[in-house]
């Protein structure tokens, strides 16, 4: 085919359009972009490649494209756009959407459009894509075909995009850009940048919210301000917006000044080797003994709750009086149990709250006779990692809490993990240990399994080594995740446990309560899939392991090698229950000794 010369190319509104919002982003500070093969997109599709300042990410499928830009995001705090063409091409973005919304996750949605004169008539991929997400987005605009007579517009559509997505609270945004035939043009002079040569706007969150009346309405409500005994407290620490990690000094500091154990959720960051820090409470709140000997008066939870139902329901049960502390003052609340929300950034919160009380003269000193609230936790919780070390010990076979255990260990200093939802996230909540160097990322705003490869594949893009832990159906919701991964530059390491089927339901009520065979048709749903073979068509070479030796020396292999690499673990789920019902009877008996 030749290639019409550019000189030969019109010049058109759309080009210099599409790429003045290009170089906008870029001044912005967007670095990435994900585009989805089409025609009507064109126009952008050619300015994003064009600019040369972007990495562009091209994939074949709208969903998993959406997805991968979900993972930029959430890796980076940056938004990176996704482009589609027009039709239903647009409506697969709808799931990334919406996690991006719940997990507060920035998101750039440029969805082509055919122009008005084509909507109505029946023209082919032609569909009403007026705020085509609902309510979730942060802002939806259509700013009509290009024109030239509105090019003093651009540059701030384009950063208003930006400052849109990334909040507070950050989220996805929607850019719906009808284009016209010719869809190939040559730009003309691009609108004036801004006098600075930077973005043409800039949000600022506001600073000083945490002032000294808040502060001391916090330490009235938590009681630690008072003459009387100090109350007893936990801390729950979980991810704040966007899945960003709290700063774990602040938190931990408070929890001293204090005498308060922090729970801690692996993506809060919180989850380090120290006295303050329990990663085990779900394994600990178990035994009935251990639960009612350490209910407390306080509770303050730093961002998200955890994924335990045990941890939760024990918290709902309490009776004690319940702050929250978000970002965006969002209503992390779902027992409703909350007596305040505070809107304001978690580990600003901690500190503030730890100079006051510090000043105040209120402090309570860990090594006074008093602090038996916390030795108790801290002794309970070494207590439990010691007797799941053992129990793990035992299986000489891989087994999911084992997996999980040894892959948040085996991760490089500075990577990142994704854990798929479902039982992964679950697991690596119960059973990793303390990890202070790494970071935990997952698709927890809504909680869904779809997407997650994309996901992970978008967190390594940001060029950070990464481990991927996810369950075979999740992975088989998202196989064109892996389309074109191969020829990917990323360190991705994926680990798939494969136990043929729906994990988590062999833990439901539905196991028991229903006969093997309608729970297999239902819940169980074996799929029979070769995940190595799935593996090895997309060009990725896969290991197949079913011991926990071997699991183990593959992690290692992999992560020394670097690159892209999938390691399949081979489980049974009715030996998985086990497994888990064998840990829990472990910590049982040691906190019963």
């Amino acid at each position: 085919m030749t290639e019409l010369p550019e000189t030969d190319l019109p010049v058109t509104a759309a080009a210099t359009f599409c790429a003045t919002l290009v170089d906008e982003w870029v001044r912005c500070g967007v670095t990435d972009a994900v585009v989805a093969p089409g025609s009507r997109s064109t126009p952008l599709a050619l300015a994003l490649a064009a600019d040369g300042r972007l990495r562009i990410h091209v994939h074949h499928d709208e969903r998993s494209a959406a997805f991968m830009a979900l993972g930029i995001g959430l890796a980076t705090g940056r938004p990176a756009p996704i482009l589609t063409t027009s039709g239903t091409a647009t409506v697969e973005l709808h799931p990334a959407v919406v996690e991006a919304h719940h997990a507060r996750v920035p998101m750039i949605c440029c969805t082509a459009d055919r122009p008005p004169e084509l909507h109505h008539i029946g023209a082919p991929q032609t569909v009403d894509q007026t705020r085509l997400y609902g309510p979730v987005t942060r802002w939806y605009v259509d700013p009509g075909v290009p024109d030239e007579a509105a090019r003093s517009s651009w540059r701030s559509l384009a950063a208003r995009a930006v400052a849109e997505a990334c909040g507070p609270p950050a989220g996805p945004v929607q850019l719906n850009l009808p284009f016209r035939d010719p869809l190939v043009g040559r730009t003309d002079d691009l609108p004036p940048a801004a006098a600075d040569d930077g973005a043409w706007h800039h949000r600022v969150a506001a600073v000083g919210g945490i002032d000294h009346h808040l502060v001391s309405s916090l330490i009235d409500r938590l009681g630690v301000g008072g003459e009387g005994p100090a109350p007893r407290g936990v801390i729950v620490a979980g991810a704040a917006s966007g899945g960003r990690g709290l700063d774990p000094g602040a938190v931990h500091h408070l929890a001293q000044v204090l005498g308060w154990p922090v729970l801690a959720e692996p993506r809060s960051g919180c989850r380090t080797d120290v006295l303050t820090a329990i990663a085990h409470a779900d394994a600990l709140l178990r035994h009935a003994g251990f639960a009612v000997g350490h209910v407390p008066d306080v509770v303050l939870q730093l961002g998200q709750p955890l994924a335990s139902k045990v941890v939760g329901q024990w918290l709902a049960a309490s009776g004690a009086r319940h702050v929250v502390v978000d970002p965006d003052g969002w209503w992390f609340d779902p027992d409703r149990t909350a007596s305040v929300v505070v809107a304001g950034d978690p580990s600003a919160v901690a500190a503030a709250l730890c100079r006051s009380i510090g000043h105040a003269g209120h402090p309570t000193d860990p090594s006074d006779p008093d602090a038996t609230w916390l030795d108790g936790w801290s002794i309970a919780d070494a207590a439990a990692s010691s007797a799941i070390d053992v129990v793990l010990a035992a299986h000489t076979e891989a087994t999911e809490p084992a997996v999980a255990r040894d892959l948040l260990a085996a991760l490089p200093d500075g990577g990142s993990l994704v854990v798929a939802s479902s039982m992964p996230v679950r697991d690596v909540e119960w059973y990793g240990a303390a990890r202070a160097d790494a970071r935990v990322l997952s698709n927890r705003g809504a909680n869904g399994i779809d997407g997650v490869v994309s996901t992970a594949v978008g967190v390594a893009l940001a060029g950070e080594p990464t481990a991927l832990l996810i369950g075979d159906v999740a992975l088989l919701h998202d196989t064109n995740g892996l389309l074109g991964l191969s020829q990917r530059e990323v360190d991705l390491v994926i680990v798939v446990v494969d136990n043929d089927g729906g994990g988590i339901f062999s833990f439901l009520p539905q196991a028991t309560q229903l006969d093997g065979e309608r729970f297999e048709q239902l819940f169980g749903t074996p799929h029979g899939v070769d995940l190595a073979a799935l593996a090895a068509v997309h060009g990725i070479a896969a290991t197949v392991v079913e011991d926990r030796v071997d699991v183990v020396g593959a992690l290692t292999e992999a992560f020394t090698a670097g690159g892209l690499h999938m390691v399949v673990v081979r489980t049974d789920r009715t030996a998985n229950v086990a497994v888990h019902d064998e840990i829990h009877a472990a910590v049982a008996a040691c906190l019963a000794g």
